[in-house]
C-alpha cells in the first residue's frame, strides 16, 4: 500500500507493515504530533483518555519494550498523561527514567541565564512570540507570529554561537538546549539496556526534531516512520495523522 503524498513534489511513501510482523520489536514514541495532536500552547494538549491504557498494553505485549522519547521534560510528560511504569526519555535526551523507576537521570546542565534572559528581551521586542521553559533550556514559539520566522531563524543563530548551545527548529518552534543531546542518542541508549538489547527498533515521530531517531533506528535495522504529510525525511514509511497513529498502535494491543 502507497500513500500518496499531498504535493507531487514530496516523495511517496509506504504506509508501516503491522507491527507484529517486526521480530521482537522495541517502540520508541514521540508524543506532541504523534501521539497527541499539537495545539496552539503547549499546555493545551488534549491526550486521547484511551491513550494511557494503550501504552500500557503495548508495553505489556512487547516485555516493556516501549518508550516515549519527547521533547517536553519528564515530569510535563507525567503531568498530562500520568506517572506511567513505562520508560521516557525527555528535554530531547537530556533526562532519562527506565520503565518502572522513579529516579531521572539529568544528562546535562542547563543553559547559561543569560540566553535565556536575551530570549526573554528578543520576545518583548517581537509581540506574538512564546517562550516555554523547560528543564534543561527553553523553546521559543512563533506560531501566533508566522511573519517572524526569519528573524527567529536569525536570533538563534546569533544565539547559539554566543552561548555554545545547540538549537533545534521544529514546527513554528525553535528549541534551545545544551550542545550534545538529541532524541538519537536518547533511543541508541536505551536499546543498550537489558530490556531493549536484541530487538528491532522502530520510532514514530512528526517533526524535524525526530531525525536523529529515524537516522539511529535505520542504522540499527529498523524502521522510521513520519507521522504527518509527506516530506524529505529519514523515515521510509508514513502515517497520515495522529489518528492513525492510534489505529496502527491498537491493531497490534488489542
Amino acid at each position: 500500500m502507497t500513500i500518496d503524498p499531498t504535493e507531487g513534489s514530496k516523495p511517496l511513501m509506504p504506509a508501516p507493515p503491522a507491527l507484529a510482523a517486526f521480530q521482537k520489536a522495541a517502540l520508541f514514541l514521540d508524543f506532541d504530533g504523534t501521539l497527541v495532536e499539537l495545539a496552539g500552547h503547549p499546555n493545551e494538549i488534549r491526550p486521547d483518555h484511551r491513550l494511557a491504557d494503550l501504552l500500557l498494553r503495548l508495553s505489556d505485549r512487547l516485555d516493556g519494550r516501549v518508550a516515549l522519547v519527547s521533547g517536553r521534560t519528564v515530569a510535563d510528560i507525567d503531568r498530562h498523561m500520568g506517572r506511567l511504569p513505562i520508560a521516557v526519555a525527555g528535554s530531547h535526551g537530556g533526562e532519562l527514567r527506565s520503565a518502572g523507576q522513579d529516579a531521572i537521570e539529568v544528562l546535562a546542565q542547563s543553559i547559561p541565564p543569560g540566553a535565556q534572559a536575551a530570549a526573554q528581551v528578543f520576545m518583548e521586542q517581537n509581540p506574538g512570540l512564546m517562550i516555554e521553559q523547560k528543564r534543561l533550556g527553553f523553546a521559543l514559539h512563533y506560531r501566533a507570529a508566522p511573519g517572524l520566522e526569519a528573524a527567529v531563524a536569525a536570533f538563534a543563530e546569533r544565539l547559539t554561537e554566543t552561548h555554545q548551545l545547540a538549537s533545534q527548529r521544529g514546527k513554528m518552534v525553535v528549541e534551545f538546549m545544551p550542545d550534545g543531546f538529541d532524541k538519537g542518542r536518547a533511543v541508541a541508549w536505551f536499546m543498550t539496556q537489558p530490556s531493549f538489547e536484541g530487538s528491532t527498533p522502530v520510532f514514530l515521530g512528526d517533526d524535524v526534531t525526530d531525525e536523529h531517531g529515524f537516522e539511529v533506528v535505520s542504522a540499527q535495522g529498523g524502521l522510521g516512520i513520519l507521522v504527518g504529510d509527506a516530506r524529505e525525511t529519514k523515515a521510509t514509511a508514513r502515517l497520515p495523522a495522529v489518528a492513525d497513529v492510534h489505529d496502527w498502535l491498537r491493531a497490534f494491543a488489542t
